[in-house]
């Protein structure tokens, strides 16, 4: 019962400290799920990150649901889940009760717009961090900087690109183990 507790509140303190969405909320995970708890690999956190965009809801949450399922089954991705969004629901409930009080106020516009710079940092820490565990060799870096031109030239959805990358790699992938088998033979 300890480690649905250790669950539940890790992904709460994932959830309380992911300001500017999902995508904050990738370090955090790379250092709590990865580094600290060691229920996921750099690799596997890639690849849950990338489903949670392609499929229907919240990346963050989508991420939280399949790492806990992955450590502890279905309980697990649904504790998960409840985690990463019960301080959401809490700071959103306050926000909305001192709205109108609270907005106007410059302070909180300019500590708003620092949290906001300091987001974009830890998003970019963590992408060159899994970048370096996911960018491997020649076919992985053309498909990165193919997607990478795509996705700021083109304005492709991401969810196109990261099926159309899925799908390049995986039939490369497959075409360069059947050159190697007939070299082979």
């Amino acid at each position: 019962m300890n480690t649905y507790f250790d669950l539940f509140f890790t992904f709460a303190k994932i959830g309380a400290c992911t300001f500017g969405g999902g995508y904050a909320m990738l370090p955090i995970l790379q250092r709590e799920v990865v580094e600290k708890k060691g229920w996921a690999t750099d690799e596997e956190l890639t690849d849950y990150y990338a489903i949670g965009q392609c499929t229907p809801g919240i990346i963050a949450v989508n991420t939280a649901t399949f790492i806990g399922y992955k450590y502890k089954g279905y309980l697990g991705g649904v504790l998960a889940t409840l985690g990463v969004v019960f301080p959401s629901i809490v700071i959103i409930t306050l926000i909305a009760t001192f709205l109108t009080n609270f907005a106007d106020i410059p302070v909180v516009r300019h500590a708003l717009t620092g949290v906001n710079a300091c987001v974009v940092a830890l998003i970019a820490s963590s992408v060159i961090k899994l970048g370096k565990s996911t960018v491997k060799d020649a076919v992985t870096v053309a498909i990165f900087l193919v997607v990478l031109g795509l996705a700021f030239f083109a304005g492709l959805s991401p969810a196109i690109l990261i099926v159309c990358a899925g799908v390049v790699g995986y039939v490369t992938r497959r075409l360069l183990k059947l050159g190697k088998e007939a070299e082979g033979k």
